[in-house]
């Protein structure tokens, strides 16, 4: 008897992840799982993946220069070369010259001897209580920079505009200091004011920017904030060479000032200041107030008395008509929306010099929890609040996460968990990624964000990555790649005529928990390198020293440029699982993670997504109240090298897969192993015409399955997701088609 078909495609404003109904009741192109991959113009493909900024790992980390060698020993007290008494330094820090890699293993106080990757025993030592660094037996040329990583989080990697067209550039930011990128990352160390380039913030207190006007028309100021209410340096402001305390007067009767905001705009040619903190100068930080904006004069806010409402015509402030705190803002076209903790209201502006804004109110219901999870588009802006993901037209605020609407709630509440959301747009891949820690996360213990939030705005659909993504941004690189480029190589899959290796091509990056920036790639198929590796130990088990690694149970990693003592390979090159988490700086890997050697230092680990796609529960025949039976299911693929996956299946609402219980009485489970290289003379026993060619395949995979419904998982298992050779390849599902008969009736 033949079967009856049933076509699968495309994947359009139907599909992506739906938890809204249980699985039977979703639509046919919908997945009740659909993780480390994203519904992309009609097809699913797996996630994003990313590549340095910089040439390796240490031109794409956040460093400080400390200064150049002088001979063959390098000794420097670190505080005072970056004028900082209180730097912080800890086990995990790490220092380079000319690519060698000094890293602290010693957590107790002292003089540390530090791992060094050239295997030398000359003396290299870093004082955890003094800040002394000694390093000896180098053998660079003198005026050879060195290095200092100090492998705290990135909190923020932001634009400062500047007058030519596509001329910006970025300037990132870790919980201390900022950096400008110049092939590779640099501090940005002058300032005007004393203590003006340190910064003091936590590991949730992100950084806000707006560039605006200086003194005069032409000059371009990037004004910061942290908004860190015990910062006693203020605000700050970049001028392109210093930086400066700002922390503008407000009136003469203290006098007061405007001391911290947690957010800076600019809007009808004032510079505007929202959910303040002010009060006298020997009161710091003064007094929040939560619901005010401040703005100042129209111009420069840095002329004198910008900000003054004890002078008319001057700056002042207004209140909103309410209790609640201002979360964040964003415009839409001319209008500036304002999400508070669960409202929304438009600062309108009235054209009155006197008073030139005033509050109205859109919603009274639904605001926004998160500072920095708010997008901007051409209509609508969207935030995360604490009921829902909101998107406001500036008349209405509605909710459009109508398909997954209990994901809003397993962002974690507690603690800091929603001030650690951060969202960016992805022009090049039509979507939204939103960073956030989920409920299962310990906040004290690890606090840092585990899962990305992805959002196709063009087709209104959703899926989930696993990451660890403290904040994002966008980067314009001025030149293109060349053919010497050592990220981007011939045996790449980019085009070398891709916007995403041109020019001002605007890319999205992202930093994490260790300070490694790095470019997200849809047209990568795998992680970076950016978990730094601080020493291995292999009794009684493989663990591995990553601090604030982020790791769960069960995850996997690979592992490279590790350097060990006998010059052997070590663990490079290969994948382990996370077998146990020890502490958040701890793990134990296997299987097979015996080395011979000492491990010296410079190893880093990438992360190894694992793809789950899971169906809508499918039968054919529901309307005849039959059971359906089906023996082959036909996926359309793109054509990998070496790529495979899984495709479990689970009949009549099964917890365990037909594939995984092979001991199931009556059942004739197959290999359950779909393969998207192409079936050509050496690689199968049948090779099939002119796939070697293909870009697209049709591939069956042979079940036997019999029930009341049939859903698919496709994912990897152990010995796939273990094989780097299958983990590097794309997947690209472009359809599935079911061959399908009609069984027994129901209860027969």
């Amino acid at each position: 008897m033949p079967s009856d078909r049933f076509l699968i495609a495309p994947y359009d404003k139907s599909g992506g992840l739906q938890t809204n109904y249980r699985p039977w009741l979703i639509p046919d192109e919908a997945f009740s799982e659909l993780n480390n991959a994203y519904q992309f113009r009609g097809r699913v493909r797996k996630r994003f993946g990313s590549r340095w900024i910089g040439n390796d790992a240490l031109t794409s980390r956040l460093r400080i220069n400390l200064g150049p060698t002088t001979g063959a020993t390098f000794t420097v007290n670190v505080g005072t070369v970056i004028n900082d008494a209180a730097v912080p330094v800890g086990v995990g820090q790490q220092f380079s010259i000319l690519g060698i890699v000094f890293t602290v293993v010693n957590p107790a106080g002292g003089a540390q001897k530090m791992l060094r990757s050239d295997n030398l025993a000359a003396a290299a030592t870093f004082n955890l209580t003094t800040s002394d660094l000694n390093i000896t037996g180098i053998t660079a040329p003198v005026g050879t920079s060195v290095y200092y990583y100090l492998g705290d989080p990135v909190m923020g990697e932001l634009t400062f505009v500047q007058n030519s067209i596509n001329s910006n550039y970025v300037i990132a930011f870790d919980t201390s200091y900022a950096y400008k990128y110049v092939s590779g990352w640099t501090r940005l160390d002058g300032e005007a004011d004393p203590g003006a380039s340190i910064w003091l913030g936590a590991d949730y207190q992100f950084f806000w920017d707006c560039s605006w006007l200086g003194a005069a028309p032409e000059d371009r100021i990037f004004f910061v904030t942290n908004f860190n209410e015990n910062e006693t340096n203020f605000m700050r402001y970049f001028d392109g060479t210093l930086w400066h305390n700002f922390n503008p007067q407000i009136d003469n009767i203290g006098p007061n000032f405007l001391n911290c905001a947690r957010i800076l705009v600019t809007f009808k040619n004032r510079l505007l200041a929202f959910n303040t903190w002010e009060g006298p100068a020997a009161s710091l930080p003064g007094t929040n107030y939560v619901f005010r904006c401040r703005y100042s004069q129209i111009g420069s806010p840095l002329a004198a008395n910008a900000w003054n409402q004890s002078i008319p015509g001057m700056g002042s402030a207004i209140d909103a008509p309410t209790s609640e705190a201002i979360v964040t803002v964003e415009f839409v076209r001319d209008r500036l929306i304002v999400f508070f903790e669960s409202s929304t209201f438009e600062l309108a502006y009235t054209g009155n010099q006197a008073q030139p804004f005033v509050w109205n109110l859109i919603n009274p219901e639904l605001g926004a929890e998160s500072t920095f999870s708010i997008v901007p588009f051409d209509k609508v802006c969207i935030g995360i609040g604490n009921v829902g993901i909101h998107a406001c037209s500036g008349t209405v605020v509605e909710r459009i996460d109508d398909k997954i609407p209990d994901e809003v709630f397993e962002i974690h509440q507690g603690g800091t968990g929603i001030d650690r959301v951060y969202g960016i747009r992805d022009y090049h891949a039509e979507v939204v990624y939103w960073t956030f820690p989920d409920t299962q996360a310990n906040s004290t213990n690890y606090p840092f964000a585990t899962r990305i939030l992805v959002y196709n705005y063009k087709t209104g659909t959703w899926a989930i990555f696993d990451d660890s993504i403290t904040c994002f941004g966008y980067f314009q690189p001025i030149p293109n790649v060349t053919w010497d480029s050592t990220t981007v190589t011939w045996d790449d899959d980019q085009s070398w005529d891709g916007g995403e290796v041109q020019a001002q091509f605007r890319q999205v990056i992202a930093g994490n928990q260790q300070g490694y920036t790095f470019i997200c790639d849809i047209d990568e198929f795998t992680n970076e390198l950016l978990l730094q590796i601080t020493n291995i130990i292999t009794t009684p088990a493989t663990t591995l020293t990553i601090i604030n690694h982020n790791l769960k149970l069960d995850d996997f990693i690979y592992i490279d440029e590790a350097i060990y003592s006998d010059g052997s390979n070590g663990l490079n090159k290969k994948s382990f699982k996370v077998l146990e988490i020890l502490d958040p700086d701890t793990v134990v890997i296997g299987p097979n993670a015996t080395f011979t050697g000492t491990y010296i230092g410079g190893g880093l680990v990438a992360r190894v997504s694992q793809i789950s796609i899971k169906t809508k529960e499918y039968n054919f025949y529901a309307k005849q109240g039959r059971n359906a039976r089906i023996n082959q299911i036909d996926f359309m693929v793109d054509t990998t090298s070496d790529g495979q996956i899984l495709v479990n299946y689970f009949t009549s609402t099964a917890l365990v897969s037909i594939g995984q219980s092979g001991a199931t009485p009556n059942t004739i489970p197959g290999t359950s192993t779909l393969d998207t290289f192409p079936y050509i003379a050496g690689n199968a026993a049948a090779p099939i015409p002119f796939e070697e060619t293909a870009t697209r395949v049709w591939h069956p995979v042979f079940i036997e399955a019999d029930g009341e419904v049939i859903q698919l998982q496709l994912t990897m298992n152990d010995a796939q997701m273990l094989n780097p050779v299958i983990t590097n390849c794309d997947f690209q599902l472009h359809a599935i088609c079911f061959h399908a008969n009609p069984s027994s009736y129901r209860f027969q």
